[in-house]
């Protein structure tokens, strides 16, 4: 087990690559925001890549450890101590029983830390996933972020795993996610499913565009604040059903990832976003480009960049090959 001194902002239990197979029932997927980060710290401590671990939002837990076991702390950098002793991020951490882990606020770039912990998380799963669904209250630790006072139940550890945290175990420096340094990040979009009822100048205006990151943000969906768009005919010439708003269209179902334009507001949904509703969705960030929402702050800047469908699929198969053991010196 692994009491929960303090529990930070929002730390909650989520797997890879969350609860799959349910959208059409309302259910997202959920999962870790950045599932770079998050696998790499499963691969330092030989977990599965699908093992349960900790997302850390803004500012991290305190944690007792009451077994001797190996952890793994990636993305954002959270000014980690055991036992008031700083340790590293992208390598792997013997603990003792009774050693405590205390984490702080993020420091530098990123807004999202990950625990890993040899064996997995063993809390219930729902839906065949571990992964906390804060709005609906499912998975996790009773459906919500870990609190101060609770038991964190964990999976024991292999025989192999003790022995690997005998040898140090890191993150080879080319296969480390990069983190924005200057604030802004660019984001991959596809275009579509709506783009047909966006101008030429509505497009241009937003490739173009420099957009902040809202305060206004959860798991839910990132609100955008920039410059207005404006419509082609269709999103004027339509029927009655279709609503009075440019934006507006009959409910439809909407892709993970859509960037879904709420009157003049894009809102892209993230890991946890409702499956469909009647705005429309002129871009979609593929799942390649979430790794780096996951790690912007409010008031950071997004840019998109468009690629083809066959391009995102390429630059995700690339991260996918950097969560091997190749990538461990």
């Amino acid at each position: 087990m692994i009491e929960v001194i303090k529990k930070g902002l929002e730390t909650s239990v989520q797997d890879y690559p969350g609860r799959l197979g349910f959208w059409d029932q309302g259910f997202p997927p959920s999962g870790p925001m950045d599932n770079w980060s998050f696998r790499l710290a499963n691969l330092l401590v030989g977990n599965n890549e699908n093992d349960a671990g900790l997302e850390c939002q803004y500012m991290g837990p305190t944690l007792r450890f009451e077994y001797d076991t190996v952890i793994a702390l990636t993305g954002a950098d959270m000014q980690a101590k055991i036992d008031n002793e700083p340790v590293k991020r992208w390598t792997n951490i013997k603990v003792k029983k009774g050693q405590i882990l205390q984490m702080s606020f993020v420091k530098g770039s990123g807004a999202r830390s990950y625990i890993a912990i040899a064996g997995g998380l063993a809390t219930e799963p729902w839906l065949g996933s571990r992964s906390t669904f804060h709005k609906a209250g499912v998975g996790g630790m009773e459906g919500h972020a870990i609190q101060d006072g609770q038991h964190l139940p964990v999976n024991t550890p292999s025989d192999e795993q003790m022995r690997l945290g005998e040898i140090s175990r890191s993150i080879k420096a080319q296969s480390l996610p990069k983190f924005s340094e200057d604030k802004i990040w660019e984001v991959e979009v596809v275009k579509g499913p709506n783009d047909d009822w966006i101008d030429d100048e509505g497009h241009k205006r937003f490739i173009e565009s420099a957009w902040k990151l809202s305060a206004k943000s959860d798991r839910t969906g990132f609100r955008l604040d920039g410059p207005d768009w404006t419509f082609t005919n269709k999103a004027f010439d339509k029927s009655p059903e279709h609503g009075t708003e440019p934006s507006n269209i009959i409910d439809q179902g909407y892709p993970i990832g859509a960037i879904n334009l709420a009157g003049q507001t894009p809102i892209i949904l993230m890991n946890d976003g409702p499956s469909m509703g009647g705005f429309i969705n002129p871009y979609t960030v593929p799942t390649i480009g979430f790794w780096k929402l996951g790690q912007a702050k409010p008031g950071d800047t997004i840019k998109f960049k468009v690629v083809s469908v066959s391009e995102a699929q390429e630059l995700r198969k690339a991260i996918n090959g950097l969560c091997t053991e190749d990538s461990i010196i």
